[in-house]
């Protein structure tokens, strides 16, 4: 590539490598009904801290990326507030006595509008970084995520949010099907199950990166200043 400096990242299972020009941080679900305390999550009786763990190695990336001119994606999950968009399976699956749709601790869980569906405070969007909103756990499925990042030459994704092996998994296996190149933020994402982190993690890199590379925030954020 004539010209361009590449971003070089050490990673697993090797070094990673993109046109920073053509690549985009995507933060994943960082809402606050997943990660506060007295949200959805909490309710369910998980250990909202685990979660929280990612918060401060996704804005110290946000803020490199941000410094270094990267596109910067956010997703939320969630339905609209009629419900249309939400299949009957996934509104009864759990057999949850208090599930999406219905009154929560921070309105209507997972319903788009809500307190509980914004994001959390210190990953706020800024002017200009598209919101994905999304209506199941993959970021491409009925979005027009793939859309604007081949508008904007867009080859390379980094992925960061929650949970790692559900939204953030479902979204690296969507886009690797759809010919992007990934790298996972190991400290950049978590679980609420601290082995499935750590499992989700390990599949992505295996067999030579079957689905792509995985690095944490301080690699990434020397190879985007340039140290």
């Amino acid at each position: 590539m004539r010209g361009v400096t590449l971003l070089r990242v050490a990673a697993e299972p090797y070094e990673f490598s993109a046109d920073p020009a053509r690549s985009a941080l995507v933060i994943i679900d960082m809402q606050r009904d997943f990660l506060e305390p007295g949200g959805f999550g909490a309710a369910l009786g998980n250990d909202v801290t685990l979660l929280r763990s990612a918060i401060a190695p996704i804005e110290a990336t946000l803020d490199a990326a941000r410094a270094r001119g990267m596109l910067v994606i956010h997703t939320r999950e969630g339905h609209r507030p009629d419900l249309s968009d939400l299949p009957p399976a996934k509104k009864s699956r759990g057999r949850l006595a208090c599930g999406i749709g219905d009154a929560g601790p921070m309105g209507r869980i997972l319903v788009r509008g809500e307190a509980g569906h914004g994001l959390i405070g210190e990953l706020a969007p800024i002017e200009g970084e598209p919101v994905i909103d999304k209506p199941g756990k993959g970021a491409f499925y009925a979005t027009d995520l793939e859309t604007i990042l081949r508008q904007r030459g867009i080859g390379s994704l980094i992925l960061c949010g929650v949970t790692t092996e559900v939204c953030v998994h479902t979204t690296l296996r969507e886009a690797n099907d759809r010919g992007f190149e990934c790298l996972v933020l190991s400290d950049g994402t978590a679980s609420y199950f601290p082995q499935f982190h750590a499992s989700a993690l390990a599949m992505v890199k295996a067999q030579g990166g079957i689905f792509g590379w995985v690095t944490d925030s301080a690699a990434l954020i020397a190879a985007m200043q340039g140290e």
